[in-house]
């Protein structure tokens, strides 16, 4: 599974296909430049993320990226050497343009998380920077033998900002690794990975890592959007709050969602030994 014929216009950065029913494929396109994320990249992820939000025929994402390493990072040339030097008449308002240029950054891969949609990354060969940033905003995360991860900020003088020191130790849990992962900007592998948790499952290529992706992808859309998109929900916000907090916002969510027809369907097929995947469900 693999997108081809390069980004899908209107975006420049990115290319979105459906390559199965309800599961919708983003891929990060700039191979000639090692999938490094560019101006123009920050604001389409944004755009084509909210585009997804409000598909009906959308379930699932799966994201990639094309040719060698699913990506290098900051285009250091085009952000750092461009945007992150703003003009100003003094320290205060140069200080207020940077501020809104780096809430802009987070909003980049907060649209992720804030898609109702689950994704679900998948990553080969190198994974740098602001890759971190991305996958940590992710569902679910697979990657190839051959995969690393980096988190670079260190290295270019600057503290990550758009999610890495924010995502990370809830991702694998141990806040030592996550230190030394920040504060050496070491190289870190793919067994390592998925022994940390960082990924849940790792394959032997490319191609056997795009279609266990796309296996993931089809299992998730085959269930109830409803329940589907509840339980991503509930599980961001269980992240961030208390249990007690979680507990609360589960059953003022399912006071409503619970009255959905998909519940007896899912029960009815289950009672007459059917697969769960036979459902007709409708879309939201």
């Amino acid at each position: 599974m693999s997108a081809s014929g390069g980004p899908t216009p209107p975006f420049t950065t990115l290319s979105v296909s459906k390559p199965a029913t309800h599961v919708t494929h983003v891929e990060l396109h700039r191979p000639e430049n090692d999938n490094s994320m560019n101006i123009p990249f920050w604001s389409e992820m944004i755009d084509c993320f909210n585009q997804i939000a409000q598909d009906p025929e959308c379930r699932v994402v799966v994201f990639s990226g094309a040719g060698k390493v699913f990506s290098s990072g900051i285009d250091l040339m085009d952000v750092v050497g461009g945007l992150l030097r703003p003009e100003g008449d003094d320290t205060a308002r140069i200080s207020w343009k940077l501020r809104q240029i780096i809430v802009s950054g987070q909003d980049t891969f907060s649209a992720i998380e804030k898609c109702p949609k689950p994704v679900v990354a998948a990553v080969h060969g190198a994974c740098v920077g602001e890759g971190v940033d991305l996958i940590t905003a992710c569902d679910i995360r697979l990657c190839t033998q051959d995969a690393w991860f980096q988190v670079k900020e260190l290295d270019i003088g600057l503290a990550a900002d758009v999610g890495t020191l924010q995502r990370l130790p809830k991702v694998i849990g141990s806040q030592s690794l996550v230190n030394e992962l920040a504060l050496t900007a070491r190289k870190m592998y793919a067994d390592e990975a998925k022994s940390c948790g960082l990924v849940s499952r790792m394959f032997p290529d490319k191609e056997t890592l795009m279609a266990g992706a796309l296996e993931i992808a089809v299992e998730i859309a085959s269930r109830s959007p409803v329940a589907v998109q509840g339980t991503k929900i509930n599980l961001l916000y269980a992240r961030d709050h208390s249990v007690r907090e979680g507990l609360e916002h589960a059953a003022m969510w399912n006071m409503s969602m619970l009255q959905t027809d998909d519940v007896m369907k899912s029960v009815q097929a289950i009672l007459e030994k059917k697969s769960v995947k036979e459902v007709p469900f409708s879309d939201l």
